[in-house]
Order: structure tokens, then C-alpha cells, then sequence
């Protein structure tokens, strides 16, 4: 009787060890789907077009190659060194851009996701912020004339989005 009792709780044990892993997954593939809907990437998933989201943190925007590449939640990221992909791996939260990659200055004017030029960012409080550059229309500069109030629009804005 101990046998058979000993062996209902393997089974037991057993089922539940996969309903806990089928249940996991589930929830960390609905994540990674909802990041690839919300989030500014390219073909691939491919964040910040090809840039390497460390180098910001550096002072300059580097482009990272397919070499160096990190999946991180359904998202693509790009590296320009082992090390930098070393060092997202550690804290890949830190080191995502704000807003999904979209421009932060229309996130928190309008609450409209658009496209940035990866040149043009600002690292603010240890994050990174990026920003439409095209057509004489530079946002930084618009951001920066009203940085404190843009960031806590956008930050709202952005939980319409993803949260």
C-alpha cells in the first residue's frame, strides 16, 4: 500500500510539474506576443533597427550585428561587442529602450507610437529615450524644453498601450 501510495504522488507530482509548465509558457508566450504587437521593431522583431541598446548607456549609438544577437521576451536585440551582449543579459530590462522604442517627445505629447531615428536619444535617470529626427524636425529638442512633463505623459500614455 505504501508502493502504490508513493506512486500516486509521483504521478501527482509529475502532473503538476507539467500543468505549472504548460501554464508558464503560456503566459511567457502571451508576454512575448503582446511585446511584438506594441513594441517599435523591425523585420525579425528587430529592436532599435540594429542598434545596440548598451552603447547608449556609453554616450553613442552603435550599430550591433546579427553576430551578437540576444532574444529577450520575443524581442530581437542587436550587439556591437560579446561584452555589451553580456551585459544586457545580466539586466535587459535597464537597458530597453522607454515607450517600446517608439519616440518618446510623441508618446508624451500625443500618445502616438512613431518612428524614431536611433541617432537621436537622451539616457535620463538610467533609461534610455529615443526620438524622431527627420525633416527638420529634431523632438529631442522639443522633449528637453519640457522633459518633466512629457516623461510623466508619456508614462501614462505608454500604460495604455502595455499594461
Amino acid at each position: 500500500m505504501t508502493r502504490l501510495y508513493l506512486k500516486f504522488l509521483t504521478m501527482k507530482s509529475v502532473f503538476l510539474a507539467v500543468f505549472l509548465l504548460m501554464f508558464t509558457g503560456l503566459s511567457i508566450h502571451a508576454q512575448s506576443d503582446k511585446r511584438k504587437k506594441e513594441y517599435n521593431l523591425g523585420k525579425m522583431t528587430l529592436a532599435i533597427q540594429g542598434y545596440d541598446p548598451v552603447s547608449y548607456f556609453d554616450g553613442q549609438a552603435e550599430k550591433g550585428s546579427a553576430a551578437n544577437a540576444v532574444v529577450y521576451e520575443g524581442v530581437t536585440y542587436y550587439f556591437s561587442s560579446t561584452a555589451h551582449k553580456e551585459i544586457f543579459k545580466a539586466d535587459p530590462a535597464k537597458y530597453e529602450p522607454q515607450y517600446g522604442g517608439w519616440c518618446a517627445y510623441a508618446m508624451g505629447k500625443t500618445g502616438d507610437k512613431i518612428e524614431v531615428d536611433p541617432e537621436t536619444f537622451k539616457v535620463l535617470n538610467g533609461k534610455l529615450f529615443l526620438f524622431y529626427n527627420k525633416y527638420f524636425n529634431n523632438t529631442l529638442k522639443s522633449w528637453n524644453k519640457d522633459e518633466k512633463n512629457l516623461n510623466a505623459s508619456a508614462d501614462m500614455n505608454w500604460k495604455k498601450f502595455y499594461h
